[in-house]
């Protein structure tokens, strides 16, 4: 009885090994997409993926904001003109409310770095490309409202409108009140999550937009929450099973051949 039972307990694991085998690759080729490793990377070459770590340094270094001058891996800016809208009815007790326009919005395009959780910012890493990104919880770093300059009033000189990167435009309707600058940064070392599709140029495997659609980029998010893999517990529920197969045949066998 011995006999027949360690033999099927072995025979289980022949059959186990070859999952054990596939479901082990699995898990280390997931692995090598949560840790950032450019080559799990480049193997998903294409493919939608979102993943989450510490943004670095792109090739060009730290870069600064074009407002605030704050040293960051990514930011973007925008002006609004507030104004009083023309009171076309003419009436004296007519109230007007205030409107703004958006006149000008820009964000920065330069790639930036991504590396695991507690890996080397310097050492190997992939990048992300936020051209045509969409960003939500960036860092309010400037907020700054100028008034339109009045006869014989001395004003602070507007010295943000010159770093105003892009074009001015926008229909400069009713009576202008004032403009506000708005700036947001993401500062290296801030824990995001980056949705999008890894791709390769020029030997390095940097994260882009997926073709008719946006870089979703979520700065300061909870590292945390993230479960545990799938893979991982496939893989490791098939080495246990495979493990408990081999040991247990083995023995009753050689228990089995030891009786007999």
């Amino acid at each position: 009885m011995l006999l027949v039972i360690g033999s099927a307990l072995l025979v289980a694991a022949v059959v186990l090994l070859p999952l054990t085998v596939i479901g082990l690759r699995r898990w280390l080729r997931q692995r090598g997409v949560a840790r950032l490793r450019p080559a799990a990377l480049a193997l998903h070459e294409g493919e939608r993926l979102t993943s989450t770590g510490v943004t670095a340094p792109g090739p060009q270094g730290t870069v600064s904001s074009g407002l605030a001058g704050t040293d960051c891996v990514w930011h973007g800016h925008e002006v609004l003109r507030h104004y009083w809208p023309l009171n076309r009815d003419g009436g004296d007790s007519a109230v007007r409310e205030r409107a703004c326009d958006s006149i000008a919005d820009y964000t920065s395009e330069d790639l930036f770095g991504l590396v695991a959780e507690g890996a080397d910012t310097e050492g190997e890493r992939v990048f992300v490309d936020p051209a045509d990104c969409e960003q939500r919880g960036a860092e309010l770093c400037l907020q700054r409202l100028v008034g339109r300059p009045q006869p014989g009033v001395a004003t602070v000189a507007d010295d943000l409108l010159p770093r105003v990167k892009g074009r001015i435009s926008g229909i400069f309707r009713g009576e202008t009140i004032e403009f506000e600058y708005r700036e947001w940064v993401i500062r290296p070392g801030r824990n995001v999550r980056v949705t999008g599709v890894p791709t390769v140029r020029d030997g390095q495997v940097v994260i882009t937009a997926p073709e008719g659609g946006k870089l979703l980029i979520e700065p300061d998010v909870d590292t945390q929450a993230v479960r545990t893999p799938p893979r991982r517990t496939e893989a490791f529920s098939l080495t246990a099973a495979f493990t408990a197969c081999t040991v247990a045949g083995a023995v009753l066998l050689a228990l089995g051949l030891s009786v007999g």
